[in-house]
């Protein structure tokens, strides 16, 4: 039997996994229905609860714009209140954003840390609040407007089958 603390490792594995591959699907299975966010420290203004299916699609329109994203996520503590179903897991993160582009270095870096609170939801554990400390940052910041234009431009563009 996998303990609550495996799982919640696996749930923030698969959170990094869905965002830097795109998997829509699997970073949406993630979230809670309501999930309250809070990245003020990296973008004043951008907290606020939200519908989980509008938070994956603000990163449908970053993302794609990207060549690459990886999250890494480290130094997991994690608290687990196993009868009430709930926790907390605080996790380093460094997020490589990259962006080839003639202007400028083409990797945005950003380095801190999440706190998220996970409740289960049925036999699965799911994200219901997420926060990001940054402590630090690198690169090109350019590379995050970049991205947004081209993942705009991408979504006005008809696909290539038609």
């Amino acid at each position: 039997m996998t303990s609550d603390v495996d799982s919640i490792v696996r749930l923030m594995a698969r959170f990094a996994r869905g965002i830097d591959l795109r998997d829509w699907t699997l970073y949406r299975s993630v979230f809670t229905d309501q999930i309250d966010i809070d990245y003020t420290s990296y973008r004043p203004g951008s907290e606020g609860r939200f519908r989980a299916d509008d938070w994956v699609d603000r990163g449908r329109m970053l993302f794609p714009g990207l060549s690459a994203s990886q999250h890494f996520l480290s130094n997991f503590d994690i608290s687990v209140d196993s009868a009430e179903g709930t926790g907390r897991v605080v996790a380093y993160v460094r997020a490589e954003h990259v962006l080839p582009d003639a202007a400028g270095d083409a990797v945005f870096t950003i380095g801190g840390f999440y706190t998220d609170d996970v409740v289960r939801v049925d036999d699965d554990w799911r994200i219901c609040a997420k926060r990001l400390t940054v402590l630090w940052n690198t690169g090109n910041p350019q590379v995050l407007t970049l991205a947004r234009e081209r993942a705009a431009e991408l979504a006005r563009s008809p696909g290539e089958d038609g």
